[in-house]
């Protein structure tokens, strides 16, 4: 069943993505060579944990981190670690929180140093792909619409979709209906409808898209050893169009929650970060 949201909920929602964004944002200020993922990680539990909030992610289905934190070949689920990052490789940054009841969850993907101009455009065209379904979710489409916008623009820039994972309905859980693969032909599934909550959340592969998992029970690869980005906003579907609710926002966590702040507030639009 797929729970359209009150906007008494959506003001907890942008709350709790407010929060995800605004840590987002200082982990991608630290990265950097040297730095290592369990760095990130620790900083960000303490972050959440601040803000009233706690880790969505730690301990869901036995995961044992607040980030998911995917290093080149790795697509999704990579768990942090004590490695150093070095310069040019690329690394996605996942974070889901729980704040008041209600989850918060958002993805962005940076470079370390300096990275090839081929990884760089991997970045671009993932984050591309990601405004481009947002701008897809409005009142009377097609859950499969958003899927369809993503294939067209990696597959048309040389890149390949995964599909093994799709993006979500969220709220009072972390995961609800409906599901949305990064692929497939438009028209198809349930119709977007107001009060919608959506994590679009496209995985793109530099080479194929085959993936497995390792030996750790969690982190995705690409079977061929190629790069891989992710990015992820959680988005409202509204009567005048999509909401970005993952922006960063200068009051986040219960304090945001206390101020009121709508589902519209801070809303720049449709594109990804």
């Amino acid at each position: 069943m797929i729970v359209c949201k009150s906007p008494s909920e959506l003001a907890r929602m942008r709350a709790a993505n407010g929060l995800v964004a605004n840590v987002l944002a200082e982990l991608q200020g630290i990265v950097g060579p040297g730095v290592t993922t369990r760095d990130l990680d620790v900083l960000a539990e303490a972050r959440v944990r601040s803000a009233g909030a706690v880790p969505a992610f730690k301990g869901y289905q036995g995961y044992p981190a607040t980030l998911c934190t995917s290093v080149n070949d790795a697509v999704v689920h990579g768990i942090p670690s004590d490695a150093p990052l070095k310069d040019g490789d690329i690394v996605s940054i996942d974070l889901g929180v729980v704040l008041d009841g209600y989850y918060g969850d958002s993805a962005v993907t940076v470079g370390v140093g300096s990275i090839s101009g081929r990884a760089s455009t991997l970045l671009r065209v993932t984050s591309e792909a990601l405004a481009r379904s947002i701008a897809c979710a409005r009142i009377g489409g097609r859950v499969s619409d958003l899927g369809h916008a993503v294939q067209q623009h990696v597959e048309a820039s040389g890149f390949s979709v995964v599909r093994e994972f799709v993006g979500h309905g969220i709220g009072t859980s972390l995961h609800e209906e409906p599901q949305i693969p990064n692929y497939g032909e438009p028209g198809h599934g349930p119709r977007l409808r107001a009060g919608m909550v959506l994590a679009i959340e496209p995985m793109v592969n530099m080479g194929q898209a085959a993936v497995r998992v390792l030996d750790d029970g969690w982190t995705a690869v690409t079977q061929d050893g190629s790069l891989s980005a992710h990015f992820e906003h959680t988005i409202a579907v509204m009567a005048d169009g999509p909401v970005v609710l993952s922006r960063p926002n200068e009051r986040y966590g219960r304090d945001a929650v206390r101020s009121g702040v709508t589902a519209r507030s801070g809303a720049e639009g449709q594109g990804a970060q």
